[in-house]
């Protein structure tokens, strides 16, 4: 593949963005002891990137439309850096909770750029399996938060506890900061226009009205105001898309890029993702709990637990791609149904101890890697490069909203059937639930294949009867 050293580049900032967002929880004991935070603050530092670094997402993508996606790439990674430094210097929970608020805006501008690039530069032939390296890279960061964290952790060699896992980001930044300036090209993007702040304030007020009661409403007991920050939110979007379309309409360009809408298959890629992410983040995250507080585990021996199912995403990502190029779309579904496969074992047999749950991981594992790269690229091949930051950007924005989404919602599932001590029937519960949304992924790509070969046929058939003519 052609710009081998250029998607190395951007996939190594795409890794540190995903392990950021994966490894605090691993941490958060350690931070709890040494600052003494305590849960509100805990949450934050958790929650705050996760925050940040959705509702910046959008207006992340438009800047590199507008700027440039190298620019914006560039001075992204030198912000996360900094941020990550500052996030290893912090002495007590504001400063942290400052700092990792900081890390998710920068994530917002570097992260979008990644697949506008990818996007932009890479033809259409060839851009199937660049999409399917960054979904190697997304998964392997994340897995990497839980093992490599602990592995950080418990090893301690330089004595720097917690602050490890941030301060690794410094060398990191070093390295790809000068190989970005050498090796990424610049990129002609969509015409300039003014940025629109309206759209954008609008569309991360909204976000901010929702994703933080999510990120806050399980610990606190879903207090009252957490429904009326949800529900303040569609007012609010309504407005936000009203604005759009009446900036369209006067010929400037807003936020959300309304042309995007008209492109099928984004469209139907955005939803399957939307509902593949409500069941990995979720499914992560109470599969967690069910390691250490139903059977026990230390952090380090659940992130452990988690590897095999790593290997195996990495795998068949790599392979995923040249097997869709050859047989089309069929090989996403059967990859959803070793997804289902795995999840009905979870559902029957959670409780019959961790050589079981492995075997189920591996399945889920393994079809992972078949799906997630797929919908990634099935979601943007139609799309134009001047539309490719704002189009990134949405998809990174959904990505991270149905993960808040799924985390919150079938955490509060899980979390309601574990009172007692039950976390195998509450992890029957929440597996069940990841099940329904993984069919629902199989049935819109099973849609899509449908919808891909009806258009095949009539474009034939136009062919024909032009030859016949």
């Amino acid at each position: 593949m052609k710009h081998g050293g250029m998607l190395a580049v951007l996939l190594a900032a795409w890794f540190m963005a995903q392990f950021d967002f994966f490894v605090v929880n691993v941490a958060a004991p350690s931070i709890e002891r040494d600052l003494h935070a305590g849960p509100a603050a805990l949450e934050l530092i958790v929650g705050g990137y996760a925050f940040t670094y959705a509702a910046g997402m959008i207006t992340g993508g438009r800047l590199g439309d507008r700027y440039g996606y190298r620019r914006l790439f560039m001075w992204g990674v030198v912000a996360f850096t900094i941020a990550s430094v500052l996030c290893g210097l912090a002495v007590n929970p504001a400063q942290l909770v400052a700092a990792r608020l900081l890390q998710g805006l920068a994530g917002a501008a570097m992260v979008p750029q990644v697949l506008a690039t990818i996007s932009a530069v890479y033809p259409p032939s060839e851009r199937g399996q660049a999409l399917g390296w960054y979904g190697v890279a997304g998964g392997l960061g994340s897995i990497a938060g839980q093992v490599l964290g602990g592995l950080l952790l418990t090893a301690d060699t330089l004595g720097l506890g917690w602050r490890v896992i941030f301060l690794i980001n410094l060398p990191v930044g070093l390295i790809v900061v000068p190989l970005a300036v050498w090796l990424l090209p610049e990129v002609e993007t969509a015409r300039r226009a003014r940025l629109d702040v309206p759209g954008a304030a609008g569309l991360a007020a909204g976000l901010a009205l929702v994703l933080v009661p999510l990120g806050l409403g399980n610990s606190l007991g879903w207090p009252v105001w957490t429904w009326i920050s949800m529900g303040a939110a569609v007012p609010v979007f309504v407005l936000t898309w009203r604005w759009q379309r009446v900036l369209g309409a006067r010929g400037g360009q807003p936020v959300l890029d309304l042309a995007l809408l008209k492109v099928h298959s984004y469209l139907a890629g955005v939803g399957s993702i939307v509902a593949f992410m409500a069941y990995f983040a979720s499914f992560m995250f109470t599969l967690t709990l069910l390691l250490q507080g139903g059977l026990g585990l230390t952090a380090f021996q659940a992130g452990l637990a988690f590897a095999p199912m790593g290997v195996l995403f990495s795998v068949t990502s790599i392979l995923g791609t040249g097997l869709v190029r050859r047989y089309g779309l069929i090989v996403v579904m059967i990859g959803g149904t070793i997804i289902g496969l795995g999840l009905a074992l979870m559902v029957v047999g959670a409780g019959l101890g961790l050589p079981y749950i492995m075997v189920a991981l591996m399945l889920v594992g393994s079809g992972n890697g078949l799906v997630l790269p797929q919908l990634i690229g099935a979601a943007l091949v139609e799309v134009a490069p001047h539309q490719a930051g704002i189009g990134s950007g949405i998809l990174s924005t959904a990505q991270q909203f149905a993960g808040a989404g799924g985390v919150a919602v079938i955490g509060a599932v899980f979390f309601a059937a574990a009172e007692g001590g039950h976390h195998v029937v509450a992890m029957r519960w929440s597996a069940g639930i990841d099940l329904g949304l993984v069919l629902v992924v199989i049935a819109s790509v099973a849609y899509n294949r449908h919808r891909a070969v009806v258009t095949k046929r009539a474009a034939r058939s136009r062919t024909d009867a032009r030859r016949g003519s």
